[in-house]
């Protein structure tokens, strides 16, 4: 079990190529559960796209984080407007657990647990194949989980790029060389 009064918001690396990232969010699994599998909720802080609830099924997900960037903060350079990625779920436990393909690292697992009336959200991002890599990750698991705490919360969230940004500097600092 979690000691959740230490929860950190920071993600780690639990091999020198996963990155583990946790978040407590407000319950019932079900909910966190949709916001993980359904295109319109995930829109609101990740990416959209429909998917299909069976193992081997493909999933393209499609990324608009300026849509995430109220007020409007500036895109960093070499990210464009969309970004579209082909995946694949290859492991799927609803409404526990989903793991799905992610480009050329290892794949990302997302895992729920409830914990009285809340829900610990832990994703694993394997095999990320470079530091380089490693900081634009973390940085954007980071912010969008963020993100998703603060849509189901019923807060506003800090803009996207100017999150990332910050972000990714103090992985930077925070990551070993």
């Amino acid at each position: 079990m979690t000691d959740l009064a230490t929860l950190d918001a920071y993600g780690m690396l639990t091999e020198p190529a996963t990155l583990t990232i946790k978040r407590l969010l407000p319950g019932p699994i079900e909910r966190i559960w949709a916001y993980l599998t359904e295109s319109d909720l995930r829109r609101q802080w990740l990416a959209a796209g429909p998917m299909e609830m069976r193992a081997g099924a493909s999933v393209e997900l499609v990324w608009r984080n300026d849509e995430l960037n109220n007020p409007p903060s500036r895109r960093p350079a070499g990210f464009s407007e969309e970004q579209r990625m082909e995946c694949r779920i290859t492991e799927l436990d609803p409404p526990r657990k989903i793991a799905i393909t992610w480009g050329s690292t290892g794949g990302v697992t997302f895992e729920l647990e409830p914990e009285g009336d809340e829900v610990l959200l832990t994703v694993i991002h394997r095999r990320v194949p470079d530091r380089s890599t490693l900081l634009n990750v973390s940085a954007g698991w980071h912010m969008h989980l963020d993100i998703l705490a603060a849509r189901v919360r019923g807060e506003e969230p800090e803009p996207f790029w100017e999150g990332w940004s910050r972000l990714k500097d103090e992985y930077d600092q925070r990551m070993p060389a």
